[in-house]
């Protein structure tokens, strides 16, 4: 019988859902981060359960994966940001589409053919949005990712996923600390001031800065923003949060300087974003995932297109401009804001957007004779509630398109679809995340014709 400590020598035989190396022993699924399929090693074991187990890598790996690579990140493996950076990026692309594939398999049980996942031309700097929980004391603050399932910060001095110029502005921000012995939030004790920077860039690499909060009164506020204006930060938010939660932001916002919003750009149409909007952290590949959802829409000057979980509108306001009606549902009241600004800035008129619960507009929408030609849904990660796919099946739309963030849950929604008489056309991964084990997908479904 294995116990915890146990020194075994084991072979990976594939990968998890979270990139970690999947070995066996004594009949149970061992769980190993860092190794790769076809690698042997002496893997220590941390926590043993009645059915899998999982460990550590004890020492060198035995004939190399050709997949392997040296890691280009000093936190890496110690910060959570990454899962893979061991992978070369090709390796990643790979895993994704299987998984993907796997998913479906083994959660739907549907037999798919998933497309090469779409990778970026360069996996570096890629990401608009970081968040930074702030560590350490006033005289020696730091910025870094929480570890793996912890709440224990990794001091990251610069991080390669991160678009320029947010290491920068890092830097400057924990100058400015320092500088006035502002002291960070410690969450054992639930005392201290700053609890995290959240920095969004745009693609001229412009900058929204929020500052997380305990409180309103923060000293030393314009200093802040004169240490930030030469960095190209545009403007600058503070986020009162006084809640003992795992959520990041508070529900009150207060605009330091400049607007309080910032604007990029997605396939042409230009968004108005805010501290709390969802926005695709990757611009150039959400512009490769929205002409998918598009091309995967087949749409015609003709139809009604209903996006549900719409944000600020950024599938909605890519589609509008190929069909004669959108309708935007959004349970985020300012990311509907967002939306409706957006559509003003960009003279698009054929819009509306309904601030709610996708499960309570949606029914309410139906009873009211809503026939959509196409339905786009994009929710988060826990998927669609039953009462939305309950809805989207009554009202029979002849095209859905499915984006989603979570294969999983991907897989087990589009199984209802499936049943109800929807056809798969195609499934096709994005990366949008970089050496982690997220995917993008979207699905095209269309209605089977009945006799």
């Amino acid at each position: 019988m294995m116990q915890k400590n146990d020194l075994l020598t084991l072979e990976c035989l594939s990968l998890g859902a979270n990139m970690e190396g999947v070995c066996r022993a004594n009949g149970m699924a061992v769980f190993v981060p860092g190794m790769l399929p076809g690698e042997t090693a002496p893997v220590r074991l941390v926590k043993v359960q009645s059915r899998f187990a999982y460990g550590i890598l004890a020492g060198a790996v035995d004939s190399p994966s050709a997949a392997r690579v040296r890691p280009d990140c000093p936190a890496f493996p110690r910060c959570g940001g990454c899962s893979c950076r061991h992978m070369n990026y090709g390796a990643t692309l790979q895993w994704k589409q299987k998984h993907v594939q796997d998913c479906f398999h083994s959660i739907a049980h549907l037999d798919v053919d998933v497309l090469p996942t779409l990778g970026m031309d360069e996996p570096l700097h890629f990401r608009n949005k970081s968040s930074y929980p702030i560590g350490g004391t006033a005289e020696n603050p730091f910025l870094g990712f929480f570890a793996p399932r912890s709440h224990r910060i990794i001091p990251v001095d610069s991080c390669p996923n991160s678009m320029l110029p947010a290491d920068a502005i890092c830097h400057a921000f924990l100058a400015w600390m320092r500088s006035h012995r502002i002291s960070p939030y410690d969450e054992e004790t639930q005392t201290g001031l700053l609890r995290h920077l959240v920095i969004r860039i745009n693609q001229d690499h412009h900058a929204m800065v929020t500052l997380v909060a305990t409180h309103r009164d923060v000293p030393h506020l314009d200093a802040l923003v004169d240490a930030l204006k030469p960095l190209s930060v545009d403007t600058v938010v503070l986020n009162e949060n006084r809640k003992n939660t795992n959520v990041i932001l508070g529900e009150h916002y207060h605009t330091i300087f400049g607007s309080g919003v910032l604007c990029d750009r997605i396939l042409g149409v230009t968004f108005e974003i805010s501290s709390a909007s969802f926005f695709q952290v990757n611009v150039p590949q959400a512009e490769k995932l929205y002409e998918k959802a598009i091309a995967f829409a087949h749409l015609t000057p003709q139809d009604r297109v209903l996006d549900l979980y719409c944000g600020a509108g950024t599938i909605s306001l890519c589609m509008a401009r190929h069909c004669q009606e959108v309708i935007g549902i959004e349970v985020v009241p300012q990311a509907i804001e967002n939306a409706q600004r957006n559509c003003e800035r960009n003279s698009i008129r054929n819009s509306q957007f309904h601030a709610g619960k996708a499960e309570d507009i949606l029914p309410r929408l139906v009873r009211k004779g809503l026939k959509p030609d196409v339905i786009v849904v994009d929710p988060p990660r826990k998927g669609l509630d039953p009462i939305v796919i309950q809805s989207m099946i009554q009202v029979a739309p002849q095209r859905l398109v499915y984006v989603s963030c979570n294969p999983a849950t991907l897989a087990r929604d589009i199984r209802f679809f499936v049943d109800a008489g929807y056809d798969i056309q195609a499934i096709q991964p994005v990366d949008m995340f970089g050496y982690a084990s997220d995917v993008e997908t979207v699905v095209e479904l269309t209605l089977a014709r009945t006799a």
